[in-house]
Formats: structure tokens, C-alpha cells, sequence
């Protein structure tokens, strides 16, 4: 008495999750989460009834579709299944989970594989904006193997380049959706900024901090998890996210001057659990608080003229992420017209994964 629903498995980037084509899950959007909750087996924290990992990184679910644009091939919509709580969250997107998107969208027929690269077209629903992936594939075929390795993924896989043009305020309305480089929030300086993923940059000093701990250090810290979160509550409304207390958004970032020849030295609340590495969205804002003057980011980076293209190294509990960023002048202001990075995917398993019919029948 169980439902099958066909599915791919991803590692897109650091991240794991449950692939879908659009058309095999259920249309209303109440039946649908009850059946990804029942796919990842969430509220549990082991997830020990389902798919996921029991870890926001492993719990992840891309939904896709043939795109209706013109200037898209396929519509990603992401959604993010919390281990622990019957919720499913469509407030943000997903940057690794979109590195599997292109060879998923390949493998449906959606887009021709070319004879060396394939580059396919990226409408990504949650922030209706844009992004190309450009694909391997020698010969026809989807290549995984090759020798581009990311921080945070054992081993190397074949690069995939990702590149964003739209995606400053594509969440909040603003590259910085306060209107200012910088705020004081219940005591704590802050930059909030939104270039693809809703992040609020704030120094590891102010919380008593080095900005040097490790993931588990940190959410050991009951103390600082609590004052981290009350600023989150506080800082959600004035960036036009409303009541985020149920919400994936903003992720919260202690900074500190770089460690190894980087820009500047990230540890991301995600937002209760401090990310192992930094997700690509995620490491985009961060660098482009780097090179907006006046912001908490800028003061620890250094940056004071920015200009042209910069390659800047986003540093993380477990390496470093290299974003992108062309810089031009708009009124004598630095403006972001392009980011860019990369990343790698491999396809782990498909197949068809199993739900309980009652849940599928949405009783």
C-alpha cells in the first residue's frame, strides 16, 4: 500500500537532495509537501523513515519542469525539508542544489546534450531569476569525472560554471533591502544584503567570537544561537521577509579578516545549524558585501576601490569558495552586473522512491 514516485538523487555541489519532474508529484501544493515530508522522512531528527540525511544539506528537494520562458530551458522550483519539523520551505534558492539542475534537465530530453559542452538555461521559480549552467558533454554523453575539486566534496568531479545575471534583490526587492550599507539591529552592526541569497553580515567579535570556530563549537553555544536568532527575527521584517520565524531566510554570517589569503573568513547559520562549508548563494552575498563601501564586510576585507572583475575567495570552515564578481560604476557607486562560480555534481542513484498511498491520497 505504498505510492512509488520516480526520482533522481543528486550531490549538487555540498549539498544532497531527492530530484523531481514536475509532472510526477502531486498538483496541490498541501498534498505535495506531505509527500516530500514522507519521501525525506521528516519530522525526525535521524530521518530514520526516509531519504534524507538528518541535515539541512541532505534534506533537499528540486522540483523540475520544462520552461514556458523564452529565455529559460527549465523551471527549478527548490525546497527546503527540515529533518526535524513537519515543514517545507519555498523562501529561498538553492545554488547547489542547482548544480545538479543542468545534467537532470539533460537526462529528461529537455535540453540536446551538444557534441562537448551543453549550456542549459536556468529559471529558478523561488526568486524568478536566471542562471546558466554550462554542462560536459563529450560526445553527447554527461560527463561527471574530471578534475575540479570544490572545498567542502571529497575527491574531484567534472566543473560546472555557473553563472547568475538577475539575481541581486531577487529575494528581498534590493541589493540591500534597508537601504543602507549598514544598521545596528538590538545592538549588533550589521549589513544586510541580498545578491541571490538573503544574508545579514555581522562580525564574529561582536558576539564574543573569533570567527575561526568550527560548526560544532558553535552550535554548542546555546547562548549564541539564541542571541543570533533574536537578531534574525528582528532583521527579517526590515528586509521585506515579514515574520521569519518559520522561515529558511536570512542566513546569518559571522565574519572575520580572512585566514588564508582570502577575502574574508565566513561561518553561515543556515539559519539553526552552522553550514559545513558556505552555499553558493550564500557565498555570493558575502562577496558582494566585500565590495560595497561602508558595509561590515567591506571593513574586514580591505576593499576600498572595487572595479572590473574580481575573483574573490570566500573562506569557510572547511576551504574556501572563489565568486566572480564583475564591478561597474553606476553614479560613482560600485554596481554587480555579473557573478559567477563553480561547481560540480554527480547522479547517485534512480529510481523510484516510495510514500505511504494514504499520504499520496492526502488523508
Amino acid at each position: 500500500m505504498q505510492t512509488a514516485i520516480p526520482c533522481t538523487i543528486y550531490r549538487g555541489g555540498t549539498s544532497k537532495g531527492l530530484y523531481f519532474r514536475g509532472e510526477d508529484l502531486p498538483a496541490d501544493i498541501e498534498t505535495r509537501d506531505k509527500v516530500l515530508l514522507a519521501a525525506m522522512g521528516s519530522p525526525d531528527a535521524r530521518q530514520i523513515d526516509g531519504m534524507g540525511g538528518a541535515h539541512p544539506l541532505t534534506s533537499k528537494v528540486a522540483i523540475v519542469t520544462p520552461s514556458a520562458r523564452a529565455d529559460a530551458d527549465v523551471d527549478y522550483l527548490f525546497l527546503q525539508v527540515f529533518p526535524d519539523k513537519a515543514l517545507v520551505d519555498p523562501n529561498q534558492n538553492c545554488g547547489n542544489i542547482l548544480a545538479g539542475i543542468g545534467p537532470f534537465a539533460i537526462e529528461q530530453g529537455w535540453v540536446e546534450a551538444g557534441r562537448e559542452t551543453t549550456a542549459v538555461r536556468i529559471h529558478m521559480v523561488n526568486t524568478s531569476s536566471l542562471a546558466t549552467a554550462r554542462i560536459l558533454t563529450p560526445g553527447g554523453e554527461i560527463e561527471f569525472a574530471g578534475d575540479a575539486r570544490i572545498d567542502g566534496v571529497p575527491g574531484t568531479a567534472a566543473p560546472i560554471p555557473i553563472e547568475f545575471l538577475d539575481v541581486a534583490g531577487s529575494s528581498c526587492g534590493a541589493l540591500l533591502p534597508t537601504g543602507n550599507a549598514r544598521d545596528v539591529v538590538e545592538g549588533v552592526e550589521l549589513t544586510a544584503i541580498d545578491n541571490g541569497m538573503p544574508v545579514v553580515m555581522m562580525r564574529a567579535s561582536d558576539f564574543g567570537k573569533t570567527g575561526y570556530e568550527s560548526p560544532a563549537e558553535l552550535e554548542a553555544d546555546v547562548d549564541l544561537k539564541a542571541k543570533v536568532e533574536k537578531v534574525r527575527l528582528a532583521v527579517g521584517p526590515l528586509m521585506n521577509l515579514g515574520d521569519v520565524a518559520k522561515k529558511t531566510v536570512p542566513k546569518m554570517c559571522l565574519t572575520a579578516k580572512a585566514q588564508g589569503g582570502g577575502a574574508i573568513s565566513t561561518r553561515m547559520f543556515i539559519p539553526h545549524r552552522v553550514h559545513e562549508a558556505v552555499g553558493v548563494l550564500g557565498a555570493v552575498s558575502a562577496a558582494t558585501a566585500c565590495v560595497v563601501p561602508g558595509s561590515v564586510a567591506a571593513e574586514i576585507a580591505g576593499i576600498t576601490d572595487p572595479s572590473g572583475e574580481l575573483n574573490l575567495d570566500v573562506e569557510h570552515p572547511t576551504g574556501f569558495f572563489t565568486v566572480t564578481l564583475e564591478v561597474a560604476r553606476e553614479n560613482g557607486a560600485p554596481k554587480v552586473v555579473r557573478s559567477a562560480l563553480l561547481r560540480t555534481a554527480r547522479k547517485l542513484m534512480k529510481g523510484e522512491v516510495y510514500v505511504p498511498r494514504r499520504v499520496w491520497a492526502g488523508k
